[in-house]
């Protein structure tokens, strides 16, 4: 749980073990008049797994299962124990250990092998979801259809209680990784030699770029030798042991302000370099492309497919650095907003969530959630 959020008291915090149980917490919820939020792993970056009503938490729904290539997952799993339960097999998805699959999945969902195999959501084939008034549905492409379109974008708590997924899955690739640093005079050419190369990197490769008071360090991993625009040796490893690796990069949970962007055009030198003049954050650079890019922007309530990278920045404070620096890189980018990375300074959150797909998602919650008792995106 991100620490300013850990500090909100619920009325009741409800543990749920089953369909029914969830049942009885949303009733106890409407019965006392108390809002809901619910929670699968805790990691939301806008407090939605938080609130002084009721929290529904499903973490005890963590079964996972395997079978003709179909993972049936409890929506209380955290992706630490879903790799190690799957191997050696797997789904695209991210790095953190103590990540909870249900939000990483129903926000979109990226990762090392999205670019290969696309979002986390669009691996997801049917779930199980409690609606607001207690009823339990089973969802696909043939069953409730409109809810399933909408749950893989637009399903963080704000339809109703995922509790089980189900995902198809593919064998897990050994992976070729490496990283490397440049100092602060070197990082201006390397966003630009980034920006012209990692979103046309071949499927297999994903190769992130962060930007912070020591200079810039590239992470990347790919599935295939590959000739790479920097002078580094890759390190080959299994699968398994490679998300090991990147997990240790993340330290203890602490409270930081984000925000975000997706950009279809690279962002010119001078922004850049007043970009990096005026840092006083971190920068992140995602590249997308490849299979993020090869759906429909409309068969699924993510919207995001024409992006070519994505870049968030992160600080200690809100507001300040912040704005400052996402207002001067705004107008160079798709005006698009990555869900799980939740911007409650936006204007119109609807528009940059889910862009053309926007009074879809407005109409499929107010199919199944026409009293309003989930919390949509801020």
């Amino acid at each position: 749980m991100i620490p300013r959020f850990a500090a909100i008291e619920p009325e009741a915090h409800l543990e749920c073990g089953s369909p029914g149980e969830v049942a009885e917490a949303l009733a106890y919820a409407q019965r006392s008049g108390l809002p809901v939020a619910v929670r699968s792993g805790g990691h939301d970056f806008a407090g939605r797994s938080a609130t002084e009503g009721v929290v529904i938490d499903v973490t005890p729904l963590r079964g996972v299962s395997h079978v003709d290539g179909i993972a049936t997952v409890g929506a209380g799993t955290r992706l630490g124990d879903l790799y190690d339960a799957l191997d050696p097999y797997t789904i695209p998805a991210g790095c953190g250990p103590t990540v909870g699959i249900a939000g990483l999945a129903l926000g979109g969902g990226l990762g090392i092998l999205g670019r290969a195999h696309g979002l986390t959501c669009d691996a997801l084939v049917g779930a199980q979801v409690v609606l607001a008034d207690g009823s339990v549905v089973e969802c696909d492409e043939s069953n409730e259809p409109e809810l399933f379109w909408a749950l893989r974008g637009a399903g963080n708590g704000s339809l109703g209680v995922v509790t089980r997924l189900r995902f198809k899955t593919l064998l897990a690739p050994e992976i070729l990784a490496f990283n490397l640093h440049r100092p602060p005079n070197e990082v201006a050419d390397l966003i630009e030699t980034w920006q012209a190369w990692a979103p046309d990197a071949p499927d297999g490769a994903a190769v992130s770029l962060i930007v912070d008071e020591t200079g810039a360090h590239v992470f990347g991993t790919t599935t295939d030798a590959l000739d790479l625009p920097w002078s580094v040796r890759p390190r080959r490893a299994p699968f398994r042991a490679t998300k090991q690796l990147l997990a240790e990069r993340d330290g203890p949970e602490v409270d930081t302000w984000s925000r975000s962007e997706f950009f279809a055009r690279s962002l010119p030198r001078e922004t850049i370099e007043e970009l990096l003049e005026m840092r006083e954050g971190e920068l992140d650079f995602t590249p997308w492309g490849g299979a993020y890019n090869r759906v429909a922007s409309d068969a699924t309530a993510f919207p995001h497919r024409d992006a070519r990278f994505l870049l968030k920045q992160t600080a200690e404070a809100p507001g300040g650095w912040l704005d400052r620096s996402w207002e001067l890189v705004h107008p160079f980018g798709t005006g698009g907003v990555y869900p799980n990375f939740p911007d409650p300074g936006l204007a119109d959150p609807d528009g940059a969530y889910f862009g053309a797909n926007r009074d879809r998602v407005a109409a499929a919650r107010e199919a199944y959630d026409p009293e309003g008792v989930f919390q949509p995106l801020p």
